[in-house]
């Protein structure tokens, strides 16, 4: 089983990355690739610069690594109660490509923040949205209050009742 990871968030040291990473480690018998949004940096989408451009590369790319996995665990950022501009742009220049950006694969769907409601405005929003663009969502979990029920040293969720909520989600899965 192929599990393709990352954390919508262009940070060098993403909270929801190291979400999706511990997340897709859970995962029994999978071959684990995290992704770097920092990897798929583009101009920012507009019709104008896609007329003068055409097809982004790196747009490409990302269909391709989405297209080699069986399952997708993806945690989200939240900016301003949304997805974050950096993931955003990346799925506006898929999309051009291919509507169903997803391609009906799998999702563990995820989002964590530093504060109590774990990101829970953009897991709505991208539980919502995302079954349109080909997601199959599976499962969904948010994380709250990062620092404190994160242990960033061990790369693990450090509070008993969050991580056995995850793991059984993924038992599920």
């Amino acid at each position: 089983m192929n599990i393709i990871a990352f954390g919508g968030s262009p940070s060098k040291n993403s909270i929801n990355k190291k979400l999706a990473t511990y997340a897709a480690s859970l995962f029994e018998n999978a071959e684990v690739e995290v992704l770097d949004l920092n990897d798929f940096q583009m101009p920012l989408f507009s019709i104008d610069i896609e007329e003068e451009i055409g097809e982004h590369s790196l747009a490409q790319a990302f269909l391709d690594k989405i297209a080699t996995a069986d399952i997708l665990v993806v945690s989200l950022a939240e900016n301003n109660g949304n997805y974050s501009a950096a993931f955003k742009n990346v799925f506006d220049w898929c999309s051009r490509i291919n509507g169903k950006v997803f391609q009906g694969k799998s999702m563990l769907l995820m989002a964590t923040s530093p504060g109590a409601r774990g990101g829970a405005s953009v897991l709505e929003i991208a539980k919502n949205a995302f079954p349109r663009y080909g997601a199959e969502i599976k499962a969904t979990f948010s994380l709250p209050s990062f620092n404190e029920n994160f242990d960033i040293e061990k790369g693990k969720i450090s509070n008993p009742e969050l991580d056995n909520e995850l793991k059984k989600q993924i038992q599920e899965f």
